[in-house]
């Protein structure tokens, strides 16, 4: 089958009509890491007719998959951003959704999502868009952006900008600091085997084993936002692409201070925070995944965003719905 791209093999497995959205899903197949099996799948949502517009790339987090961004009805962000004229694409994590599980699954990392497996994506929506994309990352998705930006994996002809929706990595989990509670933490991932999304209620995915350990040692005594090698935390300060931060004061997995933390770590220009809350003027105090999906989410939030994504900065006269 000829490739769909001139960087490495890609298959276009499917190009269908969707009601008013034409979706087109490809299967990458990078070759770039040490596990040669991987294979990333990825969905690009348009208009029927019409010529593309900037490119969006949408990444879902933890036990999810493209299903957050676009339902099969088409509701969704992703959906709502290609009816405003956006070329939207959203890959799947390895072994998530239409991705399938690579032949080292449960030694995944986020440091291999953030080293190997963005730069891929990007470097395939660059070539087939002609023009640096505009990414949004929701929980997990968000802390593999801030990881390829501060680990120097992606930089600006990759990323125009970036918005990390309820995204932290700072919140402190105080048992996590005595060694024999993440001893004893470790010994139980490892006897789980991994993570299952339906079994924890969290989702309709599972998570591999590495991911948690992975976020096990972040936590733990001296451990750091990043690899052994690589502080990603304070390459973020070197990080000069415009970024946006969404917190709400209903997100009690990862509260609007520590998403507002991580936004100050970036040292680049353009930093702006989206708190979400009642206190701060919306109908609600929207949780981690309502912030996103939900009726309130639909009328206030994704507008918000579509303005981010047009004009870099959040609508004028929002007050305290933007502070920098």
């Amino acid at each position: 089958m000829q490739s769909s791209s001139q960087l490495f093999p890609v298959a276009l497995l499917s190009a269908e009509l969707r009601g008013d959205l034409t979706e087109d899903v490809y299967r990458l197949k990078p070759n770039n890491s040490p596990d040669s099996s991987v294979e990333l799948a990825v969905t690009r949502l348009g208009r029927p007719q019409g010529r593309r517009g900037v490119p969006v790339i949408l990444l879902h987090g933890s036990f999810s998959n493209r299903r957050f961004w676009y339902s099969p009805r088409g509701i969704g962000l992703g959906a709502y951003l290609a009816r405003a004229g956006f070329d939207v694409w959203i890959p799947e994590m390895r072994g998530h959704g239409l991705s399938p599980r690579n032949g080292g699954y449960e030694r995944n990392r986020v440091a291999d999502y953030a080293r190997f497996d963005l730069p891929a994506i990007a470097h395939f929506v660059v070539e087939q868009s002609g023009q640096a994309p505009r990414w949004i990352g929701h929980s997990l998705g968000g802390v593999i952006l801030a990881a390829a930006l501060g680990g120097g994996y992606l930089d600006e002809w990759q990323a125009a900008s970036v918005a990390l929706c309820g995204s932290q990595v700072s919140r402190t989990y105080w048992p996590l600091k005595l060694p024999p509670v993440t001893w004893g933490g470790r010994f139980l991932l490892k006897r789980m085997g991994g993570l299952s999304g339906s079994r924890l209620k969290r989702g309709p995915e599972d998570e591999p084993l590495g991911v948690a350990l992975e976020a096990l040692q972040w936590h733990s005594l001296f451990g750091r936002f990043g690899e052994k090698d690589n502080d990603w935390w304070g390459g973020l300060q070197n990080v000069g692409v415009p970024v946006l931060a969404v917190g709400s004061d209903g997100d009690h997995q990862d509260p609007a201070w520590a998403c507002r933390k991580l936004l100050e770590q970036f040292g680049s220009e353009v930093r702006e925070y989206l708190h979400l809350g009642r206190r701060q003027g919306f109908s609600e105090d929207f949780g981690h995944v309502e912030m996103l999906i939900s009726k309130g989410a639909q009328r206030e939030v994704w507008p918000l965003l579509q303005h981010w994504l047009e004009h870099g900065v959040l609508p004028a006269g929002q007050g305290a719905l933007a502070q920098a």
